[in-house]
Parts: structure tokens; sequence; C-alpha cells
């Protein structure tokens, strides 16, 4: 047996691991560790090479970047315990319920505005389900629609800047775009940050809300029964100054905290800081912040953000053991020798990580998958901000397919009773064929992931 097959079995091991369930982090470095002793014992593997972890390891917690992590998530948890999204929705269903559709129209953008706030996919959509299912059901809404529109609008924080994805994906993109020029002899590639994949995934994002509004445009349109207008509360003055007092504050946070990072102003990690205590702010001004909410707030946080970086820990240890049995080096010879290049390499990659997405979480699919295909990826030329982005809508689009899609879980755990499963699995087919179209579109025209990082940095 060679070192290659060996580390292939230890990949496919792992995966199969992940699928029954097991503890992703245990799994990941418990299972490096394993395959690595089990390849020193057959001097397939050098038990020095393991040395390099703690390295590794203090890299990651030095690494300023992810610091923006915790912070973000502590601003998304605050926005949705202090029921600012409770407001936003009710405000924005004033504005637009009187038009048929309107009411769905106010979810997708309410949940663009959460998805710019959060990046928490889970949480988006157990908040959007909890809050706008039971109106739209009331007001007559097709529970199929209905429950497509909310996992659409709940997994924009999977693309929308600023995402945790995209954090995580920046991060590791860098790693792989630095190793790519070392494939190719240049050791000083162009950098690739969080803050590029955060211009370079705006477009995209901004794409995916209006083809959602048009898909909705054209329900109300052609099969209006689906979708019908609903009588509103407020009207003239009354809507203008809840709409300033409610929609208004969260807005400008959501400007304030990505625009600093786009304009070069602030960091991710410093424009994060400034969201959680904008987040902190909002909730005091709506009379919705007390001791037990910042202490669930920081529990939830700190859950949360231990989480993703245990696996990230276990990650590392996985990564550096498949490279010690030379996986590299197989991926990168088995992508080049794929017919049509870069294109068909390209189209197997986005195949798997769609697979895939039936089964493991974005975070595991991330620190495991991506680490190993990127710097192929990018040695043959494609363009890391570009495959960043397509990573990130293609792990979007997953979340959504049956019979596995997580977001399809999280929504039948708040969904009534009165809404059968069956509703909530083809509700999203609509969905995930619009996600699939802006993936075409990106792929045949990349400038709408590359243009704006390259005009601004």
């Amino acid at each position: 047996m060679s070192a290659e097959i060996l580390g292939g079995i230890m990949f496919i091991s792992t995966l199969l691991l992940l699928i029954l369930g097991f503890p992703v982090a245990l799994t990941l470095g418990g299972s490096a560790l394993l395959f690595a002793y089990l390849g020193h014992t057959m001097d397939l593997f050098l038990w020095g090479f393991t040395g390099a972890y703690p390295t590794r390891i203090f890299s990651v917690m030095t690494n300023e970047a992810l610091v923006a992590v915790p912070l973000f998530i502590f601003m998304g948890v605050m926005l949705e315990k202090s029921k600012v999204a409770e407001e936003l929705l009710y405000t924005m269903g004033q504005m637009f319920g009187r038009m048929r559709g309107g009411l769905g129209m106010s979810v997708i953008i309410v949940g663009a505005l959460l998805a710019a706030s959060t990046g928490i996919v889970g949480a988006t959509i157990v908040t959007m389900g909890l809050l706008s299912l039971p109106p739209m059901l009331r007001a007559g809404y097709d529970p199929k629609l209905a429950t497509g529109i909310i996992n659409a609008s709940g997994t924009l924080g999977q693309i929308i800047p600023p995402s945790i994805v995209l954090i995580l994906l920046g991060n590791i993109l860098g790693d792989a775009n630095q190793a790519a020029g070392e494939m190719r002899g240049n050791l000083a590639p162009d950098p690739v940050s969080a803050i590029d994949l955060f211009a370079g995934a705006l477009f995209p994002g901004l794409l995916l809300v209006l083809l959602y509004l048009v898909y909705q445009a054209y329900m109300a349109m052609f099969r209006p029964k689906t979708c019908p207008a609903i009588p509103t509360d407020l009207s003239g003055p009354q809507l203008w100054r809840r709409f300033a007092k409610v929609v208004v504050p969260p807005l400008a946070l959501i400007v304030l905290v990505l625009g600093s990072i786009l304009v070069g102003a602030a960091t991710p990690t410093e424009s994060a800081a400034v969201g959680a205590v904008g987040a902190t702010l909002l909730a005091m001004r709506a009379r919705q912040f007390s001791l037990p909410i910042l202490r669930d707030v920081a529990q939830a946080t700190a859950k949360i953000s231990t989480m993703v970086f245990v696996i990230l820990v276990g990650a590392s240890m996985f990564s550096l053991v498949f490279r010690g049995f030379g996986g590299d080096r197989v991926v990168e010879g088995f992508l080049h020798d794929l017919p049509g290049g870069a294109v068909g390499a390209m189209t197997l990659v986005m195949a798997v990580i769609f697979v895939l997405g039936f089964f493991l979480d974005f975070i595991e699919i991330i620190f495991v998958v991506v680490p190993i295909v990127a710097p192929s990826l990018i040695a043959m030329g494609l363009d890391p901000l570009w495959l960043g982005v397509m990573i990130g809508i293609n792990l979007q689009t997953s979340f959504l397919t049956p019979p596995f899609g997580f977001a399809l879980f999280y929504l039948r755990g708040v969904a009534p009773e009165s809404v059968r499963t069956s509703a909530i699995y083809t509700g999203v087919f609509p969905i995930i064929l619009i996600q699939l179209m802006a993936l075409g579109i990106i792929a045949l025209f990349p400038q709408l992931a590359t243009w704006l990082p390259r005009a601004l940095f």
C-alpha cells in the first residue's frame, strides 16, 4: 500500500464518520492522528511531520481576521433576541402588504437585512419561520410559496457580507492562494483576504435578492391566489415615522459596518466590534435590553464560536496529515488530468461540494474539502475571489436540497403542524433553480464577483 492510498482511505473514512453524525472536531483530529500512527508504523508517514501542528494552531489563534467571527455572531444574536427582527418584519409588512405578494417581498427584504447583520443561517431561518410563517399562512399564502420564500431569505446569510462563511472562506482561500503561487513558482502572489471576498460577494448576493423578488412578483402576477394582499394598520405619516424609527437604524448599522470594510476605513475585526456595540445600542433603544438577554447572547456567542474554532483545530490536524501522505499532490494531479481543464475540474468540485452539502454542515465542507481542492484550482488559473463566491452560493444551494437540506430541518422544527413536510420540501425547488441560475450567471460573467474588489482595492 502506498502513502497516497492510505491518505485517500483516511479522507473517505472521515467523510463517512461525519455523515454518520460523529462529533466533527473529534472526528477530524482523531482520524488524522489514527491514520498518522498507522502510516508511521507502516513506514508510509513521517511522524515528525506532526511537529508543525503547534505552529499551525498558534497561527490560527493569532489570526486577527478570525477575531471577527465571535463579534459578528454576537451582533447577529443580539439583533435576534432583542426583537429587532420582529419589528423589522412587521414594519416592512405594513409597507408592502397592500399589494399582492407584498408580504413575501417584505420577508425577502428583511431576510437580506438579517443576512447582512447575522450571517448565521440556522438562527435566521428559525427567526423568520417563527415571525413570518404564521402571518403569511393567516393571510392565505400557499404553504409551499411561504416556506420556499422563508428558506430562500434565511439562507442569504451564506453569501451576503459580512458573513461567517465568507470570513472562514477568506482565511482558507488566502492560504490556498499562497500554496497555488508556490505551485506556479510565484512566491509572492497577490494576497486574498476576507475583505476581498466581502466585496466580491456583494453583487452576487444582491443578484440573488433580485431574483427572489422577481420570482415573488411572477407568482403575484400569474398565480395571485398563492399570495394575496393583506390589510394594514398603518398608513401615511404613521407608516413613514415607524419606518424611520424601526428600519433606518439597523440599516444604518449595516451600512456602517459593511461600508467601513469596503472603503478600507476598518478591518473586518474592527467593523465587527462596531457592529456588536451598535446591535447592543439598538437593543437598548428598543427597550429590549436586559442582563438576562445579555447573558443569553453571550452564552450563544460562546457556544457557536467555540464550535467553529474547535472544528478549525481538528481540521488543521486533518489537513496536515493529509498533506503528509501526499494527498495534495494526488488531488492536484487528478484535477489536472480531467478532461476540460480548469472548467472540467471546477465542474467536478462544485458537484462534489453540492452533494456533500446534503449530509455535512457548511463549516465541515469549508474546513475539509476547500483546503484540499482550492490550491489546485487556483493554480490552474481560476480567480480565487470568483472561486470563493461560487463555493459560497453552492453551499447555500445544498443547504436547501431535499432530503437532507439543513434549512428544511430548521424550518420544520418551528413550522406549525398544519404545514406538511411535503410542502416545505416542494416549496424549495423553485428556489434551488433560482440559485443554480445565479451560479450560471456568475460563471458566465465572473466580473460580478471580481470587478468590485479590483475597483476598491
